[in-house]
């Protein structure tokens, strides 16, 4: 795979001033995962949160996809949980804080890091395709580094709004 085949790029919206986005999604799959994901699956989920939020320009974020013992140490070791977990996000750059970057570079979001058996087993769960349910994971993770949270009902309508429209886009939908 070349380093072009890791950048999609969206339409920006000429009349908001935003800029196309032009996302480098940066994969790293652990070989004990068992994963064999379908990048441009993933790479179109992202990018279509990422626009939906109104993001544009040059964008990087890093994917990877673990198995459930490495998920429980990284859970265990930043969140203080010790179990594993489906999905943990770790933002890069904390926007709210007015944080400029020089002209020219890409905005780094950061992180986000999924349990691929565990992504397995939740599509099982819920009775869909691992596709849906990993790229569901990694769209809820970016969403969590965009600012997004679900700890009310009303940021939980929201978030889950969010990260329905982006599945849209790929073509997987919730089914009824």
């Amino acid at each position: 795979m070349s380093a072009a085949d890791d950048h999609i790029s969206v339409a920006g919206d000429v009349a908001d001033g935003r800029a196309p986005l032009d996302l480098d999604l940066r994969f790293h799959v652990r070989r004990r995962s068992g994963a064999r994901p379908n990048r441009t699956v993933l790479r179109a989920a992202c990018a279509a949160a990422i626009a939906g939020e109104g993001i544009g320009g040059q964008v990087v974020l890093t994917l990877t996809l673990v198995d459930d013992d490495e998920i429980h140490q990284l859970n265990r070791q930043h969140r203080g949980v010790d179990r594993p977990t489906d999905v943990l996000s770790f933002p890069l750059v904390d926007d709210a804080n007015g944080f400029a970057l020089p002209p020219g570079l890409p905005r780094e979001l950061g992180d986000v890091v999924v349990s691929y058996p565990r992504a397995v087993a939740q599509a099982e769960e819920y009775g869909h395709s691992v596709e849906r349910e990993l790229a569901y994971l990694v769209v809820h993770g970016l969403l969590h580094i965009l600012g997004h949270d679900h700890e009310l009902p009303e940021e939980q309508a929201l978030m889950r709004a969010r990260e329905e429209a982006a599945m849209a886009v790929v073509g997987l939908p919730r089914e009824p």
